[in-house]
């Protein structure tokens, strides 16, 4: 038993100095890092949660209050007064009246007869005057002229030229300026002794009125018929007393 005792205990000895032969020694240094490996792959997107539901729509705000009136502009001044237009032309003299009967031969001397009547005076003349010019022809391409000797430089400064057309043949007038459709015509210019009218088509057989109206008729005309349309010959011919 002591032998075995002693085994024992040699074994144990020899493992204390086994282990005390084996002692660790001082740290060694850090080894280097090493490289840092791939990145994997991004992981596939996952799926996309619900949407939520929208929200309430928000209040209306207040409408703002309205903003000052601004001030009224001053009045413009009054323009200068146009001249006063020319007297019109006196109409003609009334006619003579009759001449009294004489007394009968060889008696007393016949009584002087009595004085005729004063004839009526004469219309006032109108200051107004028609020219007729009959079958012309008018152009695409520039104007056409007409020469019209009475066209004097005081119609042209004070006065009043209107225009009228109708297809030859016909008697009905139209004023210019004129449209229908895709056509149209004007009068473009006028002066002494001319009118230029200009169309937009070519044409013949056309009758042209022109009616020349002095500077004093065109202000006695607003007077005395304020309402007068000038697009309507036949009231433009009663006003002025015009013939043709």
């Amino acid at each position: 038993m002591r032998k075995l005792y002693r085994y024992v205990l040699l074994i144990t000895l020899l493992a204390v100095g086994i282990w005390a032969g084996c002692k660790k020694g001082d740290k060694g240094d850090k080894g280097d890092t090493g490289a840092t490996g791939v990145a994997g792959s991004t992981g596939a997107t996952g799926p996309g949660g619900p949407q939520g539901a929208n929200g309430s729509t928000g209040a209306t705000g207040s409408t703002g209050a309205t903003g000052a009136t601004g001030a009224t502009g001053l009045t413009g001044a009054t323009g200068v007064t146009g001249a006063t237009g020319l007297t019109g032309s006196t109409g003609a003299t009334g006619s003579t009246g009759a001449t009294g009967a004489t007394g009968p031969a060889g008696g007393p001397q016949g009584s002087t007869g009595a004085t005729g009547a004063t004839g009526a005076t004469g219309a006032a003349g109108s200051g107004a005057s028609s020219y007729l010019l009959l079958n012309q022809s008018v152009t695409l391409t520039g104007v056409t002229r007409f020469n019209i000797a009475a066209i004097t430089q005081d119609i042209v400064d004070k006065g009043a030229i209107l225009v009228y057309f109708r297809s030859t043949g016909t008697t009905t007038w139209y004023a210019l300026p004129y449209t229908e459709d895709d056509r149209s015509l004007r009068l473009s210019d006028y002066g002494l002794g001319y009118i230029e009218v200009k169309a937009n088509f070519n044409s013949n057989g056309l009758d042209f009125r022109v009616v020349l109206i002095s500077g004093s008729s065109l202000t006695t005309l607003s007077v005395t018929h304020p309402g007068l349309n000038l697009s309507d010959y036949n009231q433009v011919k009663n006003a002025l007393q015009i013939i043709q």
